[in-house]
């Protein structure tokens, strides 16, 4: 799942790269800001759609990321919308409290971005990225277990099926068991070196367009930063916090993702998805739609902008406007979260 949350460009002034998000136009159209509206980026990275949101209209933009770097970076911004950007370091799962503790009750919008920005991917020292050797991490908060971590404690079994519940690698148990015959024999601890493992089970390329590592990576980086869980919490949180006549978008990049906020949208809307193999069987109770859907289907980039940039070719954007009605209780089961769990970050929590 490459994201990047855009095409990067120069950096200036030692701050932000300015670049492009994906689906910028899209997502300004969905939250079509308003004077001394309040909105909440929920996913900064390069603080594109918090930039694109100030310029849209004279509103106040709370910017959340976990990344202690990307906020860091994003205090060059605030000098350019002088009382109107508030940055807060933390995970928008508990946006609500987040914006609550720096006294928003209520966002006439949110963004979401899920995913790995550019900047994680660029930068070889994250450890995000199979195209460049550095150090086997992937944690976007800079705490807890790595992948590094993952790969050196968990059993065959266990990195078998984070393989393939998030990574959707059809040769998941050939590849757990090369990490673990690797691993005796000296600790997996750069990103070329699990790319070498990986290729030694799959070859240099099987899809023209798709590196062979590039799914146990995506299902790495998953799992160690809890990315689906936190996907789940942040549209709950979203739906507690917006205002009636609010309005949500939230661009994913990979089924997984898609599938949650689809069905997320679906069930808060009323119109309950038909049942499918990845969710379980939960009883539900029939509540008052508290969103209303802006698109039914999701937006997709124009063929344009996967020219310009091709890490936007697996986005998808989908819109919903909060009603008047109460928010749902979070059930997740009734979103399809893979149901597994693993002695590593139970021990040890997530990064």
């Amino acid at each position: 799942m490459m994201t990047g949350r855009g095409a990067r460009g120069g950096r200036t002034d030692g701050g932000l790269a300015r670049h492009i998000p994906v689906l910028l136009h899209e997502v300004l159209d969905a939250l079509s800001p308003t004077k001394d509206g309040i909105y909440i980026d929920g996913t900064f990275g390069a603080g594109g759609y918090t930039r694109a949101i100030l310029d849209a209209a004279d509103c106040n933009v709370l910017a959340i990321d976990r990344d202690p770097e990307a906020i860091s970076a994003g205090h060059a911004l605030e000098a350019d919308y002088p009382g109107r950007l508030t940055l807060i370091e933390g995970r928008f799962g508990e946006m609500a409290r987040l914006a609550q503790d720096a006294g928003v009750d209520a966002a006439d919008g949110i963004v979401l971005d899920i995913g790995v920005s550019s900047m994680q991917l660029d930068e070889a020292e994250r450890g995000f990225s199979f195209q460049k050797d550095g150090p086997l991490d992937m944690r976007m908060s800079r705490s807890g277990p790595s992948a590094a971590d993952v790969i050196a404690t968990l059993p065959e079994g266990e990195l078998a099926d984070i393989i393939y519940n998030f990574g959707d690698e059809r040769r998941s148990r050939a590849i757990a068991k090369a990490i673990i015959e690797a691993r005796e024999n000296s600790p997996i601890t750069s990103t070329g070196a699990l790319v070498e493992v990986i290729t030694s089970v799959l070859g240099p390329r099987r899809e023209p367009a798709k590196h062979p590592a590039t799914r146990t990576f995506q299902a790495l980086r998953i799992f160690v930063n809890g990315e689906l869980d936190e996907l789940a919490r942040g549209l709950s949180q979203a739906e507690q916090i917006l205002r009636p006549g609010g309005k949500i978008a939230v661009v994913t990049f990979h089924s997984l993702e898609d599938r949650i906020a689809k069905r997320f949208f679906a069930i808060r809307a009323g119109r309950m998805p038909r049942p499918s193999r990845h969710v379980p069987a939960v009883e539900t109770v029939e509540r008052a739609p508290s969103l209303h859907l802006v698109n039914r289907r999701p937006v997709k980039p124009r063929g344009e902008e996967v020219m310009q940039n091709p890490r936007a070719r697996s986005a998808r954007l989908r819109a919903a406007e909060r009603t008047n009605a109460p928010a749902h209780p979070f059930v997740p089961d009734e979103l399809g979260l893979p149901n597994i769990e693993f002695g590593l970050i139970d021990r040890l929590g997530h990064a």
